[in-house]
C-alpha cells in the first residue's frame, strides 16, 4: 500500500513566504495604483497660472494700483537673470540639472533625521519635490503627503524641462512683505524691474523663501545679511561667480525701507468704485487673482490736487471748529468732503474724492450720498426758464413772497414786507409743509432789489427770483429739465424745488452740468476704457455713449449767465482760477450743506462739504461760496495746470447785446452798470431805455449769500 507524500516543514515555510509576498506585492500594487489615481493631474500645468495681481492703470497708461490677494506677476525663465537662477540652484539644489527630481544623498540624510528625531523633519526636498508641494500638495508633515509628493516629482521630471520647472517655482513660491513671485518681489524690496538685478540683489532675493519672515532684511538685517553672503559662498564655490564678484557683492548694503508705490495711496475711493462694478459681473477670484489689466479714465495729476485740495480746506475748517465744539463742551467731529470730476466732452471721470479718510469711512459721499443741493439745483430752474422763451433780460420782481397751503397747492397771497415779517415770527420750518401753514422763502440778510434781469438774479442766487420763476415754468417743467440730464433721484413737485429741497448725489449734479459745457451733449459717466487678459485679449472695451440733448444755443446762453455768478455772484474766488470757467453755489438750511459746481471747457467738477450728520451746521456765514468754491478753484489749478486756456465755443445762432440791468431793454453806451448779453438769435431786446429815467441804474450788485 503506497503512502501519500507530506510536505517537509521546510517547503511548508517557503510556500507561505511566496504566497505572503506576493499579497504584499498585490496589496502594494493596489495602493499604489490607488494613490496614483487619486493624485492631482499634472497636466494642470500645460494650462497653469499662479495667481497674478490684477493691474490698474489711469488715461496714460501708467500702472497706479494692483488689485491681488497674492501680489504677483508672471516672468518667463527668458527674462529671469541667469545671476537670480544660478543663486537659488546654488543655495536649495546645487543638483537640481543632474538629478531626476529627487536627490538620493540628501533623501538618505532627510530619512536619517527621521530615525533620529522620530518625526518628518524639513529638508532633503529638491526644487522639483518643493513645486510639487506648493502647487499641488498641503504643508502636512505625514508620510502619506510625502510619498504622494515623490510621485508627483517624478511626472514633472518626466513631462517638463528643468527650465519649466525653475520658471514655475521662481515665480510660485512667497518672498514676505506680500509678494508673491520674483518680480514682485523685486519691486517690493528694489523698486527695479526684475532684469534689472544685480549680483548682491539676486542673491538676496534668493536667501529669503526658506523662511520669508526671518530673512526679511527689513525685520532681522543681520541674519538676512549673514544669509545672502551665503548664498553667495555657495554661488562662488559652484563656479557660478568669481571670486572677485562674491566680494564685491558681500559689500552692497542691504535694503532699508520698503518700497512702496505712493500712487497705490491715492484714489481708494475711485478703486472701490472700480471694484463694486467688475466684482458682480467678473467674479472675485478673476478680478483679483487671474492677472488682468484694466484701464481707466483715472487722471493722476487730478485725482492728486483733488485729494490735496479737500483734505488742506477741510483741515483748516476743523482747526476753526473745534474751538467752538471745545467751548460748546462738545466731542470734535470732522467735517467730512466729496469730489468728483469728469471730461465733458466723453463722460469719463478723471478724479473722485468720496470721504477724507478711506480706511475709517468706505461710503463715498461722492457718487451714495443723497444730499439738498440748495441753490446748486438753479440752473435747471432757468435752463427750463430759457427753454420755454425767457431771456437772461428777461425782468424779475425781488420782493418778499408769502404763501399759505390751500386745496393741495401752495396759494401765493401778499408780497408786503410787514405780512412777511409777521409770518417769519411765527411759523417754524418745520411747519412749511403742513396743512393750512404759511410758506415764506426769504432772501439771505432780507434784503430785496426790486425788479432784476434773469442774470443777475441767477447771478445773486436770489431766492425769491427763483420762485418766482419756478411758478411761471411749473415745477414738473423743472422736473423734466433736470431727467433730460440724468438727475435720477425724486425731486419734490413743489415750489420749493427752486430752492435745492430734493436730495441729489454730487456725481448726477456734476454729470447734468457738464452737458452745459460740453454744448448740449449728454455723456454716460464712465471709468474703464477697456479691460484685457493675461495673454492680451480684450474682455471688454468701452467708448463714450453720447446724445444731444439740450440745444447749443440754449447751453451757451446759461453758460453765459453762469459765468456772471463767479464775475459778480456768489462763486467769485473761482476768478482766482484765471481761466473761462462757469458755475454755481450752493447752501442748504442750516446751514448743513456747502455745494460748488462749476466746469471749464476741458473739465466739469463738483465739491460737496457738510457733517455726516446732517443735525450738525457747519456754522454762521458759512456758504457754498465760502467753503467748497475754494475747494472746486485749487483743484482745478492743479487738474488744469499746463493745460489750454480756453473760452467756451460760441455756435452759430447767438446774438449779443448791450442791456440795461436795471429794465432788461438795450442800453445806450453810457448806461451804468450795462452789460453785454448773450441771446438766442431773434431773442434780444429792440428797445431802448434812457439812462436818466432810470431809478435803480446805480444799484449795487450785492453779492448774496444763497440759501434755502
Amino acid at each position: 500500500m503506497r503512502q501519500s507524500k507530506t510536505l517537509t516543514p521546510s517547503y511548508s515555510k517557503f510556500f507561505i513566504i511566496v504566497i505572503l509576498v506576493a499579497l504584499f506585492i498585490l496589496v502594494l500594487g493596489k495602493i499604489t495604483t490607488n494613490f496614483i489615481d487619486n493624485l492631482p493631474s499634472i497636466q494642470q500645468l500645460d494650462n497653469y497660472t499662479p495667481n497674478l495681481s490684477t493691474k490698474v492703470y489711469d488715461k496714460d497708461n501708467n500702472l497706479i494700483a494692483e488689485l491681488f490677494t497674492e501680489r504677483r506677476v508672471l516672468v518667463p525663465i527668458s527674462d529671469i537673470p541667469l545671476n537670480l537662477q544660478n543663486a537659488f540652484i546654488a543655495i536649495e539644489d546645487n543638483d537640481f540639472f543632474n538629478h531626476w527630481g529627487i536627490s538620493v544623498k540628501s533623501t538618505f540624510r532627510a530619512f536619517c533625521k527621521i530615525l533620529l528625531k522620530g518625526k518628518i523633519a524639513e529638508g532633503g526636498s529638491t526644487i522639483t519635490q518643493q513645486l510639487a508641494k506648493t502647487i499641488f500638495l498641503t504643508r502636512d508633515k505625514t508620510l502619506i503627503r510625502k510619498i504622494k509628493e515623490a510621485l508627483l516629482t517624478i511626472q514633472l521630471e518626466k513631462n517638463y524641462s528643468k527650465k519649466e520647472i525653475l520658471q514655475f517655482y521662481i515665480n510660485q513660491i512667497y518672498f514676505g512683505s506680500g509678494s508673491h513671485g520674483v518680480e514682485a518681489a523685486a519691486e517690493r524690496y528694489f523698486n527695479k524691474n526684475i532684469k534689472e538685478l544685480n549680483l548682491a540683489e539676486c542673491a538676496m532675493l534668493a536667501a529669503i523663501p526658506k523662511s520669508p519672515n526671518y530673512y526679511n532684511p527689513f525685520k532681522n538685517a543681520q541674519v538676512s545679511l549673514t544669509r545672502r553672503n551665503l548664498v553667495l559662498a555657495r554661488m562662488y564655490e559652484l563656479g557660478y561667480i568669481s571670486k572677485n564678484d562674491k566680494e564685491k557683492a558681500s559689500k552692497e548694503p542691504l535694503p532699508t525701507k520698503e518700497i512702496i508705490n505712493t500712487k497705490e495711496e491715492k484714489g481708494h475711493y475711485f478703486m472701490e468704485f472700480l471694484r463694486i462694478m467688475l466684482e458682480p459681473k467678473y467674479g472675485t477670484d478673476i478680478l483679483l487673482n487671474s492677472g488682468i489689466s484694466i484701464y481707466t479714465t483715472l487722471d493722476m495729476q487730478a485725482q492728486i490736487s483733488a485729494e490735496k485740495a479737500v483734505e488742506q480746506s477741510l483741515v483748516k475748517f476743523d482747526e476753526e471748529r473745534i474751538k467752538i465744539f471745545v467751548k460748546e463742551n462738545k466731542e470734535p467731529i470732522k467735517i467730512q468732503g466729496a469730489l468728483i470730476a469728469l471730461d465733458p466732452k466723453n463722460g469719463a471721470i478723471r478724479a473722485m474724492v468720496g470721504g477724507r479718510n478711506f480706511k475709517e469711512s468706505q461710503f463715498n459721499r461722492a457718487t451714495q450720498a443723497k444730499r439738498q443741493a440748495g441753490s446748486a439745483f438753479k440752473p435747471f430752474v432757468y435752463l427750463s426758464a430759457i427753454e420755454a422763451g425767457f431771456t437772461p433780460a428777461a425782468m424779475l420782481e425781488d420782493a418778499p413772497l408769502v404763501f399759505i397751503y390751500k386745496n393741495n397747492s401752495w396759494d401765493l397771497v401778499s408780497r408786503d414786507i410787514t405780512a412777511l415779517e409777521t409770518v417769519a415770527e411765527t411759523v417754524s420750518e418745520d411747519d412749511l409743509i403742513d396743512t393750512n401753514k404759511v410758506w415764506a422763502p426769504t432772501n439771505y440778510g432780507k434784503k430785496y432789489r426790486g425788479k432784476v434781469t434773469l442774470r443777475t438774479a441767477l447771478a445773486l442766487s436770489i431766492n425769491t427770483c427763483a420762485v418766482e420763476l419756478i411758478m411761471k415754468v411749473t415745477p414738473i417743467k423743472v422736473i423734466q429739465s433736470a431727467r433730460n440730464l440724468d438727475i435720477t433721484t425724486p425731486l419734490s413737485n413743489s415750489l420749493s424745488l427752486a430752492l435745492g429741497s430734493s436730495d441729489v448725489t454730487l456725481q448726477e449734479m456734476v454729470s447734468a452740468f457738464a452737458v452745459f459745457s460740453s454744448g448740449g451733449i449728454k455723456a454716460t459717466p464712465y471709468v474703464i476704457v477697456k479691460i484685457i487678459d493675461k495673454d492680451g485679449k480684450i474682455l471688454e472695451e468701452n467708448i463714450p455713449q453720447q446724445k444731444e440733448v439740450l440745444s447749443s444755443q440754449t447751453c451757451f446762453v446759461l453758460t453765459n449767465m453762469l459765468k456772471a455768478v463767479i464775475e459778480k455772484g456768489s462763486g467769485w474766488q473761482a476768478k482766482m482760477l484765471e481761466r473761462p470757467c462757469a458755475g454755481k453755489t450752493g447752501t442748504t438750511n442750516g446751514p448743513s450743506d456747502a455745494w460748488f459746481i462749476g466746469y471749464t471747457p476741458q473739465l466739469v467738477a463738483g465739491v460737496w462739504v457738510g457733517y455726516d450728520d446732517r443735525s450738525i451746521t457747519l456754522g454762521d456765514r458759512v456758504t457754498g461760496g465760502v467753503l467748497a468754491c475754494p475747494i472746486w478753484t485749487e483743484f482745478m489749478k492743479g487738474a488744469l495746470q499746463d493745460k489750454p486756456i480756453l473760452d467756451f465755443i460760441e455756435p452759430a445762432g447767438i446774438d449779443w447785446a448791450l442791456i440795461d440791468p436795471s429794465t432788461g431793454l438795450l442800453a445806450l453806451s453810457k448806461t451804468e452798470g450795462a452789460f453785454i448779453e448773450a441771446f438766442k438769435k431773434g431773442t434780444a431786446p429792440s428797445q431802448y431805455f434812457s439812462i436818466s429815467s432810470s431809478d435803480t441804474s446805480k444799484q449795487e450788485l450785492d453779492i448774496e449769500i444763497e440759501g434755502f
